[in-house]
């Protein structure tokens, strides 16, 4: 059986589709050097950045005030990392934030008690994910909906093949919809989830409420049932979108018992000698992606342990 990568990119204004594909590809090349030969694989990656913004940014503008100049395009790696060691301690103080958060903001069924205090972080901290959950400035129809589509129309046309899923930040919970409401009968391989707020409890009431509206009434997530292979969730623990990283707690294996592993990584994005440890870049070369990249492309099977 032929594989095949694909990937969904995250929030925020984007370059143009082929520029993003090309810089995506050539990121997870830089991950993949000296793990094989790998001159070719196929990739696709879904772009609707165009659904929530008017005009792509644009890689040739010089000029820092215009809207359209792009400040973080893609750059080559300066070094190469080891594999990060994951630290029990951080990851039992990240665990225990998580929690004091979770009793905070969630009633004991999953729902938000404060929906006025979410909506309010939503539109002015996060505003495509403001769009996506509510409205796009550019669009009649429904943001959501035409954004998943993409993903499940491009899921569907390759269901034939093996799936290996890439979601970056907001672009995770975009896959969690697909997956669980759109295209819940196309296999996935392997799912790789970098940057991801799906830990956060604000998104994860979210997606509970939307079980409940589909007549599910789940007091806890479980992975997607069409996840056959693996989960892995990579995060940087400086990576402020993924500070609730610790997904294996959120998420309850499927009934293939597949559950979300987490791995913390070295996210090494910079430009100008700024750090952005968020950026997909960054998280597409690491040693960790790599590694999963390789075992996927050869077929054998994914394991740190």
């Amino acid at each position: 059986m032929s594989r095949i990568i694909i990937g969904i990119h995250g929030m925020g204004n984007k370059p143009p589709s082929k520029q993003l594909q090309t810089w995506w590809k050539a990121a997870i090349r830089e991950g993949l050097k000296g793990r094989g030969s790998f001159w070719f694989f196929r990739f696709k990656l879904v772009y609707w950045a165009s659904i929530v913004h008017h005009d792509a940014l644009d890689p040739s503008c010089k000029d820092k005030s215009d809207p359209g100049f792009l400040r973080e395009p893609y750059t080559k790696g300066s070094a190469v990392l080891p594999v990060q060691k994951n630290s029990t301690v951080k990851q039992r103080i990240r665990k225990h934030i998580n929690d004091q958060l979770e009793k905070m903001l969630l009633e004991e069924d999953g729902t938000s008690h404060f929906n006025g205090l979410t909506d309010f972080i939503l539109k002015h901290f996060v505003k495509d994910l403001d769009a996506y959950y509510h409205h796009s400035p550019y669009n009649a129809s429904s943001a959501r909906d035409e954004i998943c589509r993409l993903l499940a129309d491009t899921l569907r046309k390759n269901r034939r093949k093996k799936i290996l899923l890439i979601a970056h930040s907001m672009g995770t919970i975009i896959a969690w919809d697909v997956l669980t409401q759109y295209v819940p009968d196309v296999k996935i391989d392997t799912l790789v989830t970098i940057g991801s707020p799906l830990g956060f409890p604000v998104v994860k009431s979210h997606l509970l409420a939307d079980l409940k509206a589909l007549g599910d009434s789940p007091k806890e997530l479980r992975t997607p049932g069409n996840i056959t292979g693996s989960w892995k969730n990579l995060a940087d623990f400086k990576d402020r979108v993924a500070t609730n990283a610790d997904l294996t707690n959120d998420f309850l294996p499927n009934r293939l018992q597949v559950q979300p592993e987490d791995l913390f990584v070295y996210n090494n994005y910079e430009m100008e000698g700024d750090e952005n440890h968020h950026k997909s870049y960054g998280y597409l070369r690491c040693p960790e992606m790599g590694l999963i990249l390789s075992r996927f492309l050869k077929g054998k099977r994914m394991t740190f342990k």
